[in-house]
């Protein structure tokens, strides 16, 4: 079972293609992503955040295991990022990563994570966080195989 990153907005920018594409191939299973694009709201402020957080909502019933990313989550170092997915794809535990829209995402969205994860207390552009999340991936992949992508 792939990990399913649950994203607001478009297809990937050229820019950010190349290098999703470069650690895509790069990733194997249990570490491997699948991406699920969810289209922006046509509105703006609380009403975009309230909608496209209902899209996110209605695609998180089959998880077992939620991470947000927001940048008031809590900051953690690449083995520790390591070992919490790990632990949870060794009990076969179905994994959701949420990206949400430019307004964020509601408080319902929030109560729905089992863990919020912040890059950084700075705010990126979403295609920025996907390149830097699949890229975390892999060397969340790295350190758990021992391979030497990694080093401490």
């Amino acid at each position: 079972m792939p990990l399913h990153v649950i994203t607001v907005g478009k297809k990937h920018e050229s820019w950010v293609s190349e290098g999703v594409e470069r650690y895509q191939k790069r990733l194997k299973a249990p570490f491997n992503l699948e991406w699920v694009l969810l289209p922006h709201s046509s509105l703006e402020g609380l009403s975009a955040r309230q909608e496209e957080s209902g899209r996110i909502l209605s695609r998180l019933d089959s998880y077992d295991y939620v991470i947000l990313l927001d940048e008031r989550g809590k900051l953690v170092n690449s083995p520790a990022l390591s070992g919490l997915l790990e632990e949870r794809l060794n009990v076969s535990q179905k994994i959701a990563l949420v990206i949400g829209g430019a307004y964020g995402v509601t408080d319902e969205v929030r109560e729905r994570a089992s863990f919020t994860w912040s890059f950084s207390p700075l705010v990126f552009p979403h295609q920025l966080v996907r390149l830097i999340l699949i890229e975390q991936i892999y060397r969340a992949q790295e350190i758990a195989r021992g391979g030497s992508y990694h080093h401490d």
